[in-house]
């Protein structure tokens, strides 16, 4: 898709014909030695020598990087402008040749250069100006210095040129001031939007742009301060200049600087692939993809059909980044539909080049990871479900507890209460007591077994008391006799108190049915935000754990809370149970 992409780019800004840059780089030579020569043949010049040299270093490095960009990215216009910007300086020299049809050209385009160069500066990197405000400025910038500088021609304000129809030196010296004031005025206006745009970009993952657009920044900073110094006529204004140039002619230098580390960038994309055939799990493969693109905060969002949102790599639900945040998305498709997103620094939005090459690259293997994403947010719903479904059965197991115990158990205390009176009444037929006597009995016996199925359904002491209160309360009961150790104070949530106390009973149970033990341990603490209760006896150890519905039901229990139960019963040696609830 990146291939067609490109090609299709390509197909629309055809890469120029090699005879095209040879002759536009031959031109540009001729017009640096045009300028060294206009510059030693002009005896009104100071310091020709110098001037020529500072031309030429803002001329070459524009017209040179013009045909780099040019070459590199023809689906841009960034390259013919760098090349116009350094011919346009260089027909500023005209205006030293003595002849008027040359001198009129070279007075036209005396201030034109800094408007140039104010269009290149804010045409980066797509050639033209990306907002509006920007453009306007740049069209200003234009008319400023165009269309006052013919007017201010007209007014023969501009020595002898072919333009002049009348000669009101006043005005035209007051249209010269509005123009270096003016262009000044828009190189400041230009260096807001600089600004403003290096804001918007974020953090620059690559320096070398982040100094590029702080050379373009600088450079109008000195044209303005080199207009406004001759406007004014500030002493010093040759030095201005020439640092000005300098300045100026940095730029395109840090334009390739750019270039290249951007194509070596894209050079990394050759390693992706060879990381990619070695098949890295999900977690690598983001790794991969991170040093691929220069962003190590980078993340990845898988989209999972079946459940019609993102999900990351633990499967866990994700959203995109809202437009005009630091963080941007860039989405990865197959067959149409969305695959999966890299969630990266803004500033990467600026070298699409790079992030179609490692997306068509990595395509297959986050086809891979987004599989592993829907399995893990399907393992996340299973244990969700398991944990919905035990915190049902609990609070159900307590209806039933609190029916029986309100319910059944008082109505049977209420009759043995109500045979107590009638047995009071029947003093005289000791056969009618006895039998009265015998109901009672089975009343409390059937009050018992229905205090413990209700103990069993839901241990209302947990709730009441606490999990030391109802572990006292269970050891005190057990079949052997149990050394206890609850090493915390304060009450847990309810259910990891249950999950600890049913985990107790049971192993507590098995030890009097199975182990033939003649004593056991129960050690409860917290360790590592998990709360960790270890049952264990002086049996005989060999239990069957994979036998059995009651250690598989308590590890579900467990792990319905995200903990794990683990049994150690080798032969003759006895038997220990350790379960790890975490506690958060």
């Amino acid at each position: 898709m990146a291939g067609a992409a490109l090609a299709r780019g390509v197909s629309a800004h055809r890469v120029p014909k090699p005879l095209v840059l040879y002759a536009v780089a031959f031109l540009g030579c001729a017009a640096a030695a045009v300028s060294l020569g206009l510059a030693l043949a002009n005896d009104q010049l100071s310091q020709p020598a110098l001037r020529a040299f500072f031309l030429d270093w803002v001329t070459l490095p524009y017209i040179a990087g013009g045909l780099v960009a040019w070459r590199c990215r023809p689906d841009t216009g960034f390259g013919p402008l760098l090349v116009a910007a350094g011919f346009v300086n260089f027909l500023g020299t005209f205006e030293w040749v003595t002849s008027d049809p040359w001198f009129t050209i070279g007075v036209v385009f005396d201030l034109l250069p800094p408007v140039v160069f104010l269009h290149v500066f804010l045409a980066f990197p797509g050639g033209r100006p990306e907002r509006r405000f920007a453009g306007v400025v740049v069209a200003a910038a234009y008319v400023t210095a165009i269309g006052l500088q013919l007017a201010r021609m007209m007014l023969g304000g501009a020595g002898h040129n072919l333009l002049e129809l009348t000669t009101q030196p006043a005005a035209a010296q007051a249209l010269l001031m509005i123009q270096l004031v003016g262009t000044s005025a828009v190189c400041l206006a230009g260096i807001g939007v600089l600004a403003a745009r290096r804001r918007r970009a974020g953090r620059p993952l690559r320096r070398t742009r982040a100094l590029l657009v702080d050379s373009f920044a600088l450079g109008l900073v000195m044209i303005a301060v080199l207009l406004l110094a001759e406007a004014f006529g500030a002493p010093g204004v040759e030095p201005i200049r020439w640092a000005a140039f300098a300045v100026i002619g940095i730029a395109p230098v840090a334009f390739l600087v750019a270039l290249l580390q951007a194509r070596l960038a894209r050079s990394a994309v050759g390693d992706l692939f060879i990381e990619l055939r070695a098949d890295p799990g999900p977690a690598e493969l983001r790794n991969c993809l991170a040093r691929a693109l220069g962003d190590p905060s980078l993340e990845l969002a898988y989209w999972l059909p079946q459940c019609g949102s993102w999900a990351d790599l633990e499967g866990r639900p994700a959203e995109l980044p809202a437009a005009g945040g630091r963080r941007t998305a860039t989405l990865i498709e197959q067959d149409g539909a969305p695959m999966a997103a890299l969630v990266h620094d803004r500033s990467l939005a600026q070298e699409p080049g790079l992030l179609d090459a490692v997306t068509a690259a990595a395509r297959m293997a986050l086809d891979n990871g987004r599989l592993h994403a829907e399995l893990r947010a399907r393992l996340e719903e299973l244990a969700g479900s398991r944990a919905r479904i035990l915190k049902a059965a609990q609070q159900e197991r307590q209806r039933l507890e609190r029916d029986l115990h309100d319910g059944a158990q008082q109505r049977l205390i209420a009759l043995s209460l109500e045979l107590g009176r009638l047995a009071e009444r029947l003093g005289g037929d000791p056969g009618a007591r006895a039998r009265l006597d015998q109901a009672r009995g089975e009343i409390g016996r059937s009050l018992q077994e229905l205090r413990e199925v209700a103990h069993g359904i839901h241990p209302a002491v947990v709730s009441n008391h606490g999990l030391a209160v109802a572990l006292e309360s269970l050891a005190a009961r057990a079949a052997v006799p149990v050394r206890l150790t609850v090493g915390f104070e304060g009450r847990l949530p309810e259910q990891l108190e249950v999950a600890a106390y049913y985990v107790i009973a049971e192993s507590l149970a098995n030890i009097g049915k199975h182990a033939r033990a003649t004593s056991a341990t129960v050690d409860v603490w917290r360790a590592n935000g998990d709360l960790v209760a270890e049952i264990a006896d002086d049996g005989a150890g060999g239990a069957d754990t994979e036998r059995g519905t009651g250690l598989r039901g308590l590890a579900d229990r467990v792990e319905a809370l995200g903990g794990r139960l683990r049994v150690w019963s080798p032969a003759g040696q006895g038997t220990r149970v350790r379960a790890e609830i975490p506690c958060g």
